[in-house]
Formats: C-alpha cells, structure tokens, sequence
C-alpha cells in the first residue's frame, strides 16, 4: 500500500527545500523548477487573503522598503513556520507556478525539514503543504536530503558527515546504512550571521543598515580565515549620532570579527559531532572527510577553518545551495530509496 501511495509510473509529485532564505522545489523527471527566495509582498487590508502583490526575488527586493500598506515578509524563521498563513499563501503559489498548466492538480509532496524540529513544528509543515494544495505529504531530514544530493554513499556501512548550513540552523549529522546515526542541530546559520553583522556595525560605529545590505557585506568579504588578500567593502547607511547618510568601508579582516561567534558555534557543534560519534564511524570520517553544503558553506574559508580546527579534510560540496533539494529529489525518483529516508507523513 505504501508504495501505491507514494509514486505512480508518472505524477507531478514534487520535492520541496522550504527553507529560511530560499524555496526550491525538484519535480518529478525534470529536475529543480524553482528557486526563489522566501519572501512575499502583500497589502496590509489583503493579509490573510489569497491576493499576493509580489513573490520570491520581487518580493525580497522591497523588504525594508514597502510603505505604510504594504508588508513584505518572510514567513520561515530558524527553519520551521513562523507565520502559517503567509507561508501556506506563499507555498500555494509557487506550487501554482511550477504547473502553471494544470492548476487543479494536486501533486504529493516531499518536504525536508530540519532534524531538530518539534512534533507540533512538523505537524504545522504537513498541514501547511495540504492547506496549499498537497495530496499527501512525506518528509525527510534536511541532512540526509543534503547527504544524498552530495553524492555521499548513504547506504553503505560508513561514517558519513555532513554539515549543511542553511539561513536559520546548521545541521551536522554522521550518517550510516540508511540512517543517522547521530545528529545536532543549531539554529545558528546564515540570518544570523547577517544579523552580527549589523549589530557589529550599530554597536561600534553607530552605522545603521538593513539586513540586506547587511548579507551584502557578508557575500562579498565575510571570511572565517584569513587569506592572502584583505579586501574592502563600501558599506552605505546612516550615521546614528549625526543622523545624516554616509558610506563606511568595511575591511575582510573586520567582517572576520564580526561574523567569530555565529562561525565559533558551528565549529564547536561540528566538533562535538565528531568526540560523539561511534569510533568505527569516526575512523571513516577521518578517512572520508566532512562535506560540507547549503548556503553558508559559502562563507569564505569556512572549510580551511574547520580543516584546521578539526584535523578532518572538508571539502563543500558542488552546487552547496541545491543540495537538499538535489537529495529529496532523488528520494522522489528513487521508490526504494524514498522507502528508507521518510520520516513522517500525513
């Protein structure tokens, strides 16, 4: 029954990375046909309607911008819902966009999920998907996603570690015949780096910016270890004490300051991860390495930093910000496999 459930010979099932920054959704055969970021727009007198005013990269780009009536937000916060009725709005819509031609189809659905969520908080996921137009909904643990979108050999009896780093948590799990062995999860990853950032910013120089420029400052020269070049940033803002705007420049080995305690945390839990792995497990990660994905695997030398810190090779992985989505995916294209990595269902 499971199986006739689960997958027909052809369906428009979907695989679904609804993270913190970014939504990406994998149909079935063709591949990932979104990627967007988790915003949207609307008018404030609409809110709770269907009526949206703008999506993903239209709505990002008025954050900190809208005026009185209109309210751009995101509505996932540490990877889970933190407005159920803005998200499911939100879902509905890219679900409707990816099968624009066939709007009464309602596809089943994998979601990944971040390892430490709460049975309410994956309760709210799986009613959400539903309220959006879900058939059924299947979910399966960001890092396993992420593990199987890298390419790493899930099923085999090996240690395997990956740590995926997304917009609201950070994920380290060592993973082993199937299934995860051990796991931590911390809801220290990209937003709150952007958020040191600008609280950095605020507190020694009385400069305030938003957290998009914020984000700006940390693509362009946020670093965990030094490199051969110190590069510079042109921040623009407002000075607090005169009020009047001004432009600051920002060197790579400050922004190195500002983002220490967000990186010290992920290097700790990854650290932790590898004194708590069974021994035969932590013999192969020596042997294999850590791997590392998701957005803030991004952050310059992070991978030279835990290289050092931990005595483990690290390598990111190719296309890090697909890489869940990559592995629910093959989960949905992959009937045995699919079998083995869901979590939970409804």
């Amino acid at each position: 029954m499971f199986l006739d459930a689960i997958l027909g010979t052809f369906s428009h099932d979907l695989a679904i990375d609804l993270g913190t920054s970014n939504t990406l959704i994998y149909a079935k055969g063709k591949g990932i046909v979104l990627n967007e970021p988790s915003v949207m727009a609307f008018r404030k007198e609409k809110k709770g309607s269907d009526e949206v005013l703008a999506l993903g990269k239209e709505a990002k780009m008025m954050l900190g911008r809208t005026p009185e009536k209109i309210e751009a937000i995101r509505p996932m916060k540490d990877g889970v819902i933190a407005d159920f009725e803005t998200t499911k709005t939100m879902l509905r819509n890219f679900i409707k966009n990816v099968h624009r031609r066939t709007m009464f189809i309602r596809p089943r659905i994998i979601i990944a999920i971040p390892i430490g969520i709460t049975p309410v908080e994956k309760k709210a996921i799986i009613e959400c998907a539903k309220s959006a137009g879900a058939s059924e909904v299947f979910l399966i643990a960001e890092p396993m996603a992420a593990a199987i979108g890298a390419g790493m050999p899930i099923n085999e009896p090996v240690g395997n570690m990956v740590v995926d780093i997304g917009g609201g948590t950070t994920e380290v799990s060592v993973i082993s015949l199937g299934g995860v062995v051990y796991s931590n999860s911390v809801r220290v990853a990209g937003d709150k780096m952007d958020e040191a950032v600008a609280q950095y910013l605020h507190r020694n120089y009385n400069f305030l910016i938003g957290l998009g420029t914020a984000e700006i400052i940390k693509i362009n020269i946020g670093n965990a270890f030094p490199g051969d070049d110190i590069d510079t940033f042109e921040a623009k803002g407002r000075d607090l004490v005169s009020g009047i705007l001004k432009i600051l420049t920002i060197t790579s080995k400050e922004a190195r300051k500002m983002l220490s305690e967000e990186v010290n945390t992920i290097v700790q839990t990854v650290r932790s991860a590898l004194e708590q792995a069974p021994p035969e497990l932590s013999a192969d990660i020596l042997d294999k390495g850590i791997v590392l994905t998701g957005g803030g695997s991004l952050l310059k030398n992070l991978d030279i930093l835990l290289r050092k810190e931990t005595k483990v090779p690290v390598t990111v992985t190719e296309n890090p910000l697909l890489a869940v989505a990559l592995g629910a995916g093959k989960a949905l294209d992959n009937l045995s496999l699919l079998k083995e990595v869901i979590i939970d269902s409804g």
